[in-house]
C-alpha cells in the first residue's frame, strides 16, 4: 500500500514567511534602488547590459549603481523561487486547501506583474507613473501573503472553513481602515514622484502639484487613518473583542506612529535617503499589521461531532 506524500505544515509555515518577508523586502531595496540614483544602473531589460545579464565596466554608469540595481533584481528571482516553491508545497497539500491554494498561486503571479512592471519602469526611464504602480503592487501581495501564512499555520485542522470572531461591524470599520491606507500609500508614493529621489539625477518628476501639497495630503490621510484606528479602539472594547485581535490591534497602533514619526522626521530633514528606505519600510510593516489583525477577526471552525446530540450546529463563514 503507498501512500501519497504530504507537505509538511512547518515547510508550509516556512515558505509562507518567507514570502512575507520577500514581498515587503522587495520594495525596501527598490527604494534603495531609488534614493542610491542607482535606477538605471542597469539600463536594459530583462539584461543589465546589451549582451550581459550581469553588470560590466562601462564608464557611463558607476559600478556601485550597477550592483545595487542588479541586487535588487537578483532578489525578484529569489523570491520567484520562494513563490514557486509556496505553489508546489500548497498543491501537495492533504487533504487540499482550496483556498491556501489560491493564495500560494497569487505570489509568484503577483511577483511576473511586479517585474514587468519593473521592465517597463526601466525602459521608461524611471517615469514616476510607472515607478508608483511598481511600488503598490507590493502592498496587496504583501496582505495576501499574510492571509497565506494564517492559513499555513491552520493546517493541523480538519478544515480550512473559517468562522467571523467579531461583530459585522469591526469587519466593516476595519475595511474602511484599509480603504484609506491604502489611499495613505498612494498619496505616499505621489510625494515620492514629486521629490527628490527619482532612481536617476535626469527623470523628471511629477510637477502638477508641489511636494508641500501632496506631503499635506498624506498627512491629512494618516490624520484619517488614526482616527479610524481610534474609533476601532473603543469599538473592539466595546464589544469584548477576543484578546487577539486587541493585542494586533495595539500592534498596528505601535507600527502606526512610529511611521508616522519617520515620516515627519524624514520631511522635516530633507528625506535624506536612510529615512527614505526606512519610511518604505514602515509602509510595508503597517500593511502587513493591518493584514495581521484582519486575519485575527476569524478563526477556524470547530467541527461539530454527530455523538454530541446536544450540539447545534453552526454554519461555517468562508473568508479571505
Amino acid at each position: 500500500m503507498t501512500t501519497r506524500w504530504s507537505t509538511p505544515p512547518v515547510l508550509m509555515r516556512v515558505l509562507a514567511v518567507l514570502a512575507v518577508i520577500g514581498q515587503g523586502g522587495i520594495a525596501v531595496t527598490g527604494a534603495v534602488v531609488r534614493v542610491t540614483g542607482s535606477g538605471l544602473g542597469c539600463p536594459t531589460w530583462p539584461e543589465c547590459f546589451p549582451g550581459s545579464l550581469v553588470p560590466t565596466p562601462n564608464p557611463e554608469v558607476a559600478a556601485l549603481h550597477q550592483w545595487v540595481e542588479f541586487s535588487n533584481r537578483l532578489l525578484g528571482i529569489g523570491l520567484v523561487i520562494v513563490c514557486g516553491l509556496c505553489v508546489i508545497a500548497a498543491l501537495f497539500v492533504r487533504p487540499r486547501r482550496r483556498r491556501l491554494m489560491w493564495l500560494a498561486c497569487a505570489m509568484p503571479l503577483g511577483v511576473v506583474a511586479q517585474a514587468v512592471l519593473g521592465g517597463i519602469t526601466v525602459l521608461t526611464g524611471l517615469a514616476w507613473y510607472t515607478v508608483a504602480p511598481h511600488f503598490l503592487v507590493s502592498v496587496p501581495l504583501v496582505w495576501l501573503a499574510v492571509l497565506l501564512a494564517r492559513d499555513a499555520w491552520a493546517l493541523d485542522r480538519e478544515s480550512e472553513a473559517r468562522v467571523v470572531t467579531v461583530p459585522r461591524a469591526v469587519r466593516g470599520l476595519l475595511s474602511v481602515t484599509a480603504v484609506v491606507l491604502t489611499a495613505l500609500l498612494v498619496a505616499g508614493t505621489l510625494v515620492t514622484s514629486a521629490g527628490p529621489h527619482a532612481g536617476d539625477a535626469s527623470t523628471p518628476r511629477l510637477d502638477a502639484l508641489s511636494v508641500l501639497q501632496l506631503a499635506t495630503l498624506h498627512a491629512d490621510l494618516l490624520a484619517v487613518f488614526l482616527g479610524l484606528l481610534t474609533g476601532l479602539g473603543f469599538l473592539l472594547h466595546a464589544v469584548g473583542a477576543p484578546r487577539v485581535v486587541v493585542v494586533r490591534f495595539r500592534v498596528l497602533v505601535l507600527v502606526t506612529l512610529a511611521q508616522g514619526a519617520v515620516g515627519g522626521v524624514q520631511y522635516a530633514l530633507g528625506v535624506p535617503e536612510v529615512l527614505v528606505a526606512l519610511h518604505v519600510l514602515g509602509a510595508m510593516l503597517t500593511t502587513a499589521a493591518a493584514a495581521w489583525l484582519w486575519a485575527a477577526t476569524t478563526e477556524p471552525a470547530v467541527p461539530v461531532r454527530v455523538a454530541d446530540a446536544t450540539a447545534v450546529a453552526e454554519p461555517a463563514v468562508s473568508v479571505r
